[in-house]
């Protein structure tokens, strides 16, 4: 570290050492000695200016500038600073700032380390609030076509607001009193860097729910908190939180600050209540006027229902004296009923005298069906004897038909050929030898005779042109075989 310097040359402005002469400094010696310089001059200073070039880091810092028209100051805002801002900065707010000034040696820069932040006065904030208002009314999200209506009566009713704050005690109480209904908390920060953040999840959380798990879900929704300043309710202004609200599939009751206090919430939301308890007055009727708005309705109908019933007795009564006698009324029609059944009792026996003389005139017309029956039976018994002598007739043709056919097919067998003297020679595969062609010398064969079968060998074979004995002989020069002999058609079998 370096020292505080003994004196500066008035003439020249050298630092000088304890010697008097000019003393020579390294980058970072000076750079030391600024810095401290800064902060033991300044100290801690509150600095009003424009937000530009802001970043939030990964590690959750800040880093913007401060800019008037003719200068620039790096700002810088750390991580546990910045969540209990309760203003979320950006480009464009104008701010005044509270911190300690000091630089940054390795871009040889000066900045502040800020410790609050705060709009730079009500016009400017309620100017950026206009501005983001007008923004997200041009995208339809305060349209009156969207807003839905509340359900008469809630089974379930879901809070948005702090657990800690007297606000949910205070819905609770008046629930109690108007009429008793099933309440989810979900606890949030409602002021600083986070609520905004905790707000808009704890909305799109409730929407999330299905009703099919242990939790139910709410059928409206309060968002509420209690008064304080604009910049306390900055969180309900913040454009997460609008879009959550404009979004909800749940009709939304907002209930922020006192009747006076406005915030964007207000125009996203199905319905505005001038505080938390009023909130909790319009999601239930009070119980005790249902019921006796219940009673007095069913008063009022029963007594309409005896009314009625009364007027109708009266008139029943009127009309009932100006009938006539029921008696007189019916004594002509009577009179006229037992004179048409006498007529008709007449008219019906000569109808019915009339109809048996024509029937008997039609029965003796129709002639007698023993006699067709007669008829029908000769016919069919000469029908009969034709049919069977024509089946006998086709009967003693076919016979003779078929005798002629076997006749021939037994002169045509090969059986009858065998009772000739000729014989059925066939292979160990009972297959038929026809020529001697077929045979080999030592085969053996199964000669068949018309009465029974023999085996034998096969030893010497002759035939037209060739001779296959097994002792190699062939025919003898000048020798021709008889013609059309039968050693040479079947061979000699021993």
């Amino acid at each position: 570290m370096v020292e505080h310097p003994s004196s500066i040359d008035e003439d020249t402005g050298f630092v000088l050492d304890g010697d008097q002469g000019p003393a020579i400094l390294t980058v970072t010696e000076i750079s030391a000695l600024m810095k401290r310089t800064v902060e033991e001059e300044f100290g801690r200073v509150r600095v009003q200016g424009e937000i530009s070039g802001f970043k939030r880091a990964a590690s959750g810092h800040l880093y913007f500038k401060l800019k008037d028209d003719k200068a620039v100051l790096d700002g810088i805002c750390w991580r546990g600073t910045a969540e209990r801002l309760g203003v979320s900065p950006e480009d464009g707010m104008e701010v005044v700032v509270a911190g300690r000034l000091t630089t940054y040696p390795a871009r040889s820069n000066y900045q502040i380390v800020v410790d609050s932040l705060a709009i730079a006065g009500e016009g400017a904030l309620l100017k950026l609030l206009e501005d983001r208002r007008k923004k997200v009314a041009a995208e339809g999200l305060f349209d009156l076509e969207a807003k839905k209506d509340l359900p008469f009566l809630p089974d379930v009713i879901g809070v948005v607001t702090s657990e800690t704050g007297a606000v949910f005690h205070d819905i609770l109480h008046r629930l109690d009193d108007r009429f008793p209904r099933h309440v989810l908390l979900w606890p949030v920060t409602v002021q600083g860097e986070r609520a905004a953040a905790e707000i808009t999840a704890a909305i799109e959380g409730f929407n999330r729910l299905t009703g099919k798990s242990s939790v139910p879900r709410p059928d409206v929704l309060i968002v509420a908190r209690g008064g304080g300043s604009l910049e306390d309710l900055m969180a309900f202004n913040e454009e997460s939180v609008v879009r959550a609200a404009a979004a909800s599939k749940i009709p939304l009751i907002s209930a922020i600050g006192h009747e006076t206090d406005s915030t964007l919430i207000d125009f996203a939301a199905d319905q505005r209540a001038p505080t938390p308890t009023a909130a909790a007055e319009m999601a239930v009727p009070v119980r005790a006027d249902l019921l006796a708005l219940v009673e007095d309705d069913g008063a009022r109908l029963v007594g309409a229902v005896n009314r009625r019933l009364k007027d109708g007795r009266v008139r029943l009564d009127g009309m009932a004296r100006g009938l006539p006698d029921l008696g007189r009324l019916v004594e002509g029609f009577v009179q006229r009923l037992d004179d048409w059944t006498e007529r008709l009792g007449n008219a019906v026996r000569i109808g019915m005298r009339d109809r048996r003389a024509e029937l008997a005139g039609l029965a003796g017309a129709i002639p007698r069906p023993d006699r067709h029956i007669a008829h029908a039976r000769s016919l069919l018994k000469s029908e009969v004897r034709a049919l069977k002598a024509a089946g006998n007739t086709i009967l003693d043709e076919h016979r003779r038909a078929l005798n002629q056919a076997a006749a021939l097919l037994q002169s045509t067998s090969y059986e009858r050929v065998l009772e000739r003297g000729f014989v059925l020679v066939s292979d160990d595969a009972k297959r038929p030898v026809v020529a001697a062609a077929g045979l080999t010398s030592g085969m053996g064969v199964t000669m068949r005779f018309h009465d029974g079968e023999a085996g034998a060998t096969v030893n010497t074979i002759r035939s037209r042109g060739r001779d296959n004995s097994g002792n190699g002989g062939g025919k003898k020069p000048g020798k021709k075989p008889k013609k059309n002999s039968p050693d040479d058609l079947q061979g000699t079998l021993l």
